[in-house]
This record gives structure tokens, C-alpha cells and sequence, in this order.
């Protein structure tokens, strides 16, 4: 193996330098990710062009201030019925239900995008997020090989696509089936989001779901943001199964692998990490609960999960959107001294890497659960949309590093109830469960920095793919 890397690096060296384009979503949750993958194919002496919106072009610009990455800003449409003006991500939309007009509308930056590229030097390959489909088009036209970015496992990818059939038969939401491939696998027709899981799916973003596909199926192949060593089983089976190929050449946020103590040596800790290092010293664990910056809460359920943080006894850090004290109840003085809510952006990764904390209150979108992961910090699964209800029985019935809370009819998108929360909250933090799932994730995780390091798995994979693409260009 030490001479076939030797050989390929060489290799390498001997052939131009590759240039890689990177172009993520109008997200957080698939900007975020990006970065980092920039980062894993600069330790690869890879120069990389990432290109964003004006509106993101700062955002882009502070979190790669760092390196010399090349950040190139295409104007975002304007005029989007139902868009507010200035809006150009998906945070900022004002309901989800805008998704599919959002990002259909991404179609018209393709002139921009397209004369952008063409100026260029050569281009060895590029990776675009599946939700930019017509990106392909633009690869096509200049000769680049495109790869569509999928932020989700081949665990999830091999059971959507496994569970089509069964979908459109007379199953009830909540009764389980077996997937024909994978038999320990039990899953329900709520675990898929709508329309997906309809009989006769159809609508707007069903539209959009398939034209992805399309161009995910014509594309050179996927890139993923997991690692060999985590599902095995599941990379093995969509590969042999399906195409183009998934290459997995993650977790992309062990890339930035500066201890967090050294970043923050010249700039002013945040208060949620002076409040931190305060629960640290005085010996407590904390249990951090965030739902992403997509999740729509209830009040009333927001409601059951004050009370159920109340109850539990257990110190916590909540980051949400916007104020949760808007019926003024007095949650936050009663939780004063055990308890911080947070409305301003965090660094989440700084939070899990954090000693104090040792457990993780997740939505399960797939970039919260790779690093709690890397951080090595078990996960209390309450799953609310996309492919969540997937990683979330991944989570737990598959690499047991969590346990799920508790609806109150059983149903993976009932409403929880506050004793559906205090009880696995408490065993979470303090019961048998909680420490075989923070033993467990401890050797995953270590499993997880290891593949992106030299000679690792996701590292390796990483080098055919780009020894591939370099020697396609010098044919």
C-alpha cells in the first residue's frame, strides 16, 4: 500500500497542477460542508475555485480568509415570485415551502456561471451540489467532468432507493416493512418525507427531485461526505448496484483539524464558551440541543420542550432561531443557573469539541451528526425532515452511537411531550444506554479522523479519484 501511495504522489507531482471548481447550494447546512471539502483537496496541493452569490460572497471570504481558495460571485435572480428581495438562501426564506421556487430558480445564473468558467485556466474536474442539476449542462459544454455533491450516506441513498417499490403500496404511515436488501432494516413510510413517500408522489419538488437524479445519473460520479469504515456495507451496495459511482472522502470537517484552543488564543471567547469552560470547571456535563437553521418549530411544542429540559435536571446549551420566551413564561430566569439559550450563529463544532459536553440533542441532518461524530459525542435523535428519520435510524439501530426521543403516539413524526424528552434525556446523559453509545462513538469517531489523514481510507479514495481526473486530462 506504502508503495502504490508513493508512486501515485509522484504521479501527481509529475502532472499539472489539477484545478478543481466547487459550487455548493444556497445553504448553510451545504455551504458549511464545502468549505471544508476545500480544504481536504488543498492538502492534496489542488487549486480551488468555489464560487457563491454576492450575498454569500463575505461569508465565503471570512471562513476561507486562510488559504487561497478563489471565491468567484455570479449575480443570484432577481424578480422570483414569492421570494422576497435580497433573499439568496435558503435560511432566509421565509417558509420552506419556497424550496422548490428557490431553487429552480437557480437555473437562470447558468450564462453567468457558464462565462465565468470558460475564463478559467483548465479545469480538471468539477463537484456541484446535486441541487444544482443544471450545472451538468455547463460541465458538458466545456468538457469538465462533473460530480454531483450529496449531503447524505450511502446508507440513506441505498435505502431511498431500495424502498421505491414498497412506497407505492398500500402501507400505512406508521406500519413497518423489511427492505428486500438489507432484511435487519425495518423502516415505515414516515421515515421518508413527502412527497416521497405518497403512493402517486408528485408536485413541484418531486418535479425537481427527479430532473437532480437525472443529472446525477448522467454526471461522473458522487462525491460523499461519510467514510468507508463507517458503512461499508452500504458503499459496497451502491456501488455494485448502482452508478455513477459514490466516492466517499470524508468526514470533510476533519479537514480542519486546529485545535480549538489555538484559534481562540487571539480573539475574545464567545459567552456561550466562557459559559462553557464555567460548567467545565465546576465538573458538570452539558447536553447542547440544536435543530438546524430549517427546522420549524411549534409553539406547543416548544413549549413541551422547555418543560422537558426543566424536569430533566441536566445542564444544557439550546442555540435556536429566534427567542423561545415570546409568551414571556419565565423559562430562562428558572434555568439560569444550569441553562443557556442561545439565539446568535455558533460555532457548532467549537460546541461539541468542547470538554464539558457529552451529549448532542439533534434534528439529524447529516453535517450535525459527522461532527458529533469527529467530536466523539452521542446523540439524543429527534428527526424532522429531508433524510433525518434515515440517519437518525442509522444512528441508533445501526452504529448505536444514540437513542431517539419519545413521541407520544409512537410515530416517528409525532409530537413529543415532555416525559418523551426528560427520560431519554436522562439516559442519555446519565443511564446505561448513554455510556454504551459514548464508548461506541468514541472508536468511531476515531475511526473517522483517521480516514481523512494520510494513508487513510477517504484520503486514498480521494487520491485515485483525483490521479483518475488528472490522467483523463493528459490523455
Amino acid at each position: 500500500m506504502i508503495i502504490t501511495n508513493d508512486y501515485q504522489e509522484k504521479s501527481l507531482e509529475k502532472m499539472a497542477s489539477p484545478h478543481v471548481v466547487l459550487f455548493p447550494f444556497m445553504s448553510k447546512g451545504h455551504m458549511i460542508p464545502i468549505f471544508d471539502l476545500a480544504r481536504l483537496l488543498l492538502r492534496h496541493r489542488i487549486s480551488v475555485t468555489i464560487f457563491t452569490t454576492p450575498a454569500s460572497r463575505r461569508f465565503f471570504s471570512d471562513a476561507l480568509s486562510d488559504t487561497n481558495i478563489n471565491i468567484i460571485d455570479i449575480p443570484f435572480p432577481e424578480n422570483i415570485e414569492g421570494i422576497p428581495p435580497g433573499v439568496e438562501s435558503t435560511d432566509k426564506l421565509p417558509s420552506m415551502s419556497l424550496f422548490a421556487t428557490f431553487a429552480s430558480a437557480t437555473k437562470s445564473m447558468k450564462p453567468n456561471f457558464e462565462q465565468a468558467l470558460a475564463s478559467l485556466s483548465p479545469v480538471t474536474f468539477m463537484i456541484t451540489d446535486s441541487f444544482l442539476p443544471w450545472t451538468l449542462d455547463s460541465a458538458n459544454k466545456l468538457g469538465i467532468p462533473r460530480f454531483a455533491y450529496y449531503g447524505m450516506t450511502t446508507f440513506s441513498l441505498s435505502l431511498i432507493r431500495s424502498s421505491g417499490d414498497l412506497l407505492r403500496t398500500e402501507l400505512s404511515d406508521d406500519e413497518m416493512f423489511t427492505l428486500p436488501d438489507f432484511p435487519w432494516i425495518k423502516l415505515t413510510r414516515n421515515d421518508f418525507d413527502s412527497p416521497f413517500r405518497e403512493r402517486e408522489p408528485k408536485g413541484p419538488f418531486f418535479d425537481f427531485a427527479m430532473e437532480e437524479a437525472m443529472a446525477t445519473s448522467k454526471s461522473y460520479g458522487l462525491i460523499v461526505n461519510s467514510f468507508y469504515e463507517l458503512e461499508s456495507v452500504y458503499v459496497d451496495h451502491f456501488n455494485s448496484k448502482f452508478s455513477p459511482r459514490a466516492w466517499c472522502v470524508g468526514p470533510f470537517c476533519a479537514a480542519t483539524d486546529l485545535p480549538q484552543e489555538t484559534r481562540q488564543e487571539s480573539l475574545e471567547k464567545p459567552s456561550y464558551i466562557k459559559w462553557l469552560d464555567e460548567m467545565l470547571e465546576q465538573g458538570k456535563s452539558v447536553l447542547y440541543l440544536a435543530f438546524g437553521t430549517q427546522t420549524e418549530i411549534s409553539p406547543e411544542q416548544l413549549m413541551e420542550i422547555k418543560l422537558g429540559l426543566e424536569k430533566s435536571e441536566v445542564n444544557f446549551l439550546w442555540v435556536v432561531r429566534k427567542s423561545i420566551d415570546e409568551v414571556n413564561d419565565g423559562f430562562e430566569n428558572r434555568v439560569k443557573n444550569r441553562g443557556l439559550v442561545v439565539t446568535e450563529w455558533v460555532d457548532q463544532r467549537e460546541i461539541l469539541n468542547h470538554r464539558s459536553v457529552q451529549g448532542f440533542l439533534s434534528h439529524c441532518g447529516w453535517n450535525s451528526v459527522i461532527e458529533s461524530i469527529c467530536a466523539k459525542v452521542p446523540i439524543l435523535t429527534w428527526p424532522m425532515m429531508a433524510d433525518q428519520h434515515l440517519n437518525a435510524r442509522m444512528v441508533v439501530e445501526e452504529i448505536k452511537i444514540g437513542v431517539r426521543v419519545e413521541t407520544c403516539d409512537g410515530s416517528v413524526r409525532g409530537f413529543v411531550k415532555w416525559e418523551g424528552l426528560e427520560k431519554p434525556i436522562r439516559e442519555l446523559m446519565e443511564g446505561e444506554r448513554g455510556k454504551e453509545a459514548r464508548k461506541k462513538v468514541k472508536g468511531i469517531g476515531e475511526a473517522a479522523i483517521n480516514a481523512v489523514k494520510e494513508g487513510g481510507s477517504s484520503w486514498q479514495t480521494l487520491n485515485d479519484l483525483i490521479l483518475e481526473l488528472t490522467a483523463r486530462r493528459t490523455v
